[in-house]
């Protein structure tokens, strides 16, 4: 068995989103408590109003990316995949193709499955470029079965 997922997973999925979630909350929750008319040469209310649409934007891109992340570990049996409060076992039978996309200096890949699971039909998680690869490199065979986008 081996952890495919980058080592930063735990981090993009729980410690950022909460600092900047702990952050800017309390900036916006400041600025509605302390009723100043002018925050340096900005109006009050539009900076209010402007805070807060960020905030809840900020908060909304957080839960359709990072926070949907998954640790992945994959071995010759099958696919070991959680969320960190679950954990599941995907047989290679079970996946109908994986996708890989760049972002950044990020890998993306994305498994579909056969059939809806626990986390859905789809699922990503940021790869370990050398562990990814590595993994591909050992079972040559096992990466001749599943169709890759």
């Amino acid at each position: 068995m081996q952890r495919v997922s980058t080592n930063l997973t735990l981090f993009y999925k729980f410690f950022m989103p909460v600092f900047w979630i702990v952050f800017f909350g309390s900036m916006t929750i400041a600025a509605f408590v302390y009723d100043n008319a002018f925050y340096g040469e900005i109006p009050g209310g539009p900076f209010r109003i402007g805070l807060l649409i960020f905030f809840i934007s900020g908060i909304a891109m957080f839960l359709f990316t990072l926070m949907r992340l998954k640790r992945v570990e994959m071995g010759t049996d099958g696919m070991y995949v959680t969320n960190y409060f679950k954990h599941l076992r995907y047989q290679y039978v079970d996946i109908e193709k994986i996708g890989e996309s760049e972002f950044l200096f990020f890998k993306v890949v994305t498994i579909h499955l056969r059939a809806k699971g626990t986390f859905g039909k789809k699922f990503f998680f940021i790869a370990s470029r050398d562990r990814y690869a590595e993994f591909w490199r050992q079972y040559p065979n096992l990466h001749d079965t599943i169709k890759f986008e």
